[in-house]
């Protein structure tokens, strides 16, 4: 017997939180950029941040599903001023609650993403922005 999905996966509530991203324009020109992409459904994310050290005014630019517009919408909102260790604290949460770990992600709204565990198609593409980050943390770290 197949397991049935805890919940509506493309709610309201994950829709609109697409919309948020235009609140974060991606700057072409910030001193790191990130990328990440899904090897699973091929979402992308290009993430810049004002700062190489930690996350600062990120931007991002997301060719992803919903599920990914969203993930990224809700880590936008609390990223500012996380290291890239940080985010890897955070990623590894993630990472854990989605291969069926019992404590959800410290992180706020991420409430919203709920249903997206039933899909593991979707897994990857709700750890991009975290990749992204770290990836343009990472990179600035040996500048400098």
């Amino acid at each position: 017997m197949t397991a049935r999905p805890s919940g509506v996966l493309y709610s309201p509530q994950l829709l609109s939180l697409a919309v948020e991203l235009a609140d974060y324009p991606i700057r072409t020109s910030a001193p790191a950029l990130g990328h990440a992409r899904s090897r699973t459904c091929g979402s992308t994310i290009v993430l810049s941040s004002m700062s190489a050290e930690v996350v600062s005014e990120p931007g991002l630019k997301v060719a992803a599903c919903a599920v990914g517009q969203a993930a990224a919408a809700i880590f936008a909102r609390s990223a500012e001023g996380l290291t890239a260790r940080e985010l890897q604290v955070h990623l590894e949460e993630v990472e854990g609650w989605l291969s069926g770990g019992e404590g959800l992600p410290r992180w706020p709204r991420f409430t919203a993403l709920i249903p997206a565990r039933d899909y593991p198609g979707r897994h990857e593409a709700i750890q991009l922005p975290w990749r992204a980050a770290i990836d343009a943390l990472c990179k600035g770290e040996g500048d400098g």
